[in-house]
């Protein structure tokens, strides 16, 4: 198995899927790519373009009233809870925020959901999200392929890679909750505008 066209048009197609496995495939790949030697930038642009087409999907889905879109993606908790830190700061610091949100449960779905509702300029979504996929492609990659170079066996390299992507997942969410659980706690019911700070509403 190599790099080749096919796999790079599959990558495109799962990247463009939104809650699809994007990451472990990036990461796989990034596995394959060392394992041969390859050339890594292939992957990242395609999965970066790929990223992009769903992100601006769903913000034109967002636009159009993207409200049942956003219950579905609701119902998992943890993207419940993105949705939620998301509501609080996506006026703010809309690009900085859409950008840091590719890491987050469902981030990337919610914010381009959320711009969309809030109509954000397309010029301004757009750079946000090519910001945000192409950091966020990169990073998936680079985890597979830093992998790849450690250990020969593939099967070994992909699960080391596929383990410290879940470490530092954690150790995300870890963080994120509780610099955000505060916050999680005034943005609870809201549904789609910015939620108020209680100081703000003085």
């Amino acid at each position: 198995m190599d790099v080749s066209t096919l796999s790079l048009l599959a990558l495109f197609v799962i990247a463009a899927v939104p809650l699809a496995p994007t990451e472990v495939t990036l990461i796989g790949m990034g596995v394959v790519a060392a394992a041969q030697d390859g050339p890594i930038a292939p992957i990242i642009l395609v999965a970066s373009a790929g990223c992009l087409l769903c992100d601006y999907l769903l913000y034109v889905t967002g636009r159009r009233g993207g409200s049942r879109a956003l219950a579905r993606v609701r119902r998992r908790r943890s993207a419940d809870a993105t949705v939620r830190w998301l509501t609080t700061r996506l006026e703010r610091r809309p690009v900085a925020v859409l950008v840091i949100a590719r890491w987050l449960p469902a981030g990337g779905t919610a914010g381009s959901l959320l711009a969309g509702s809030l109509r954000w300029p397309r010029a301004v979504f757009l750079a946000a999200s090519l910001i945000g996929v192409t950091l966020w492609s990169t990073y998936a990659v680079l985890l597979g392929y830093l992998g790849g170079t450690m250990v020969d066996e593939s099967f070994v390299s992909l699960l080391l890679s596929l383990g410290v992507a879940v470490v530092l997942a954690a150790l995300v969410a870890t963080v994120w909750r509780r610099r955000t659980g505060h916050d999680l706690d005034y943005a609870r019911g809201t549904s789609g505008g910015p939620a108020v700070h209680p100081a703000e509403q003085a």
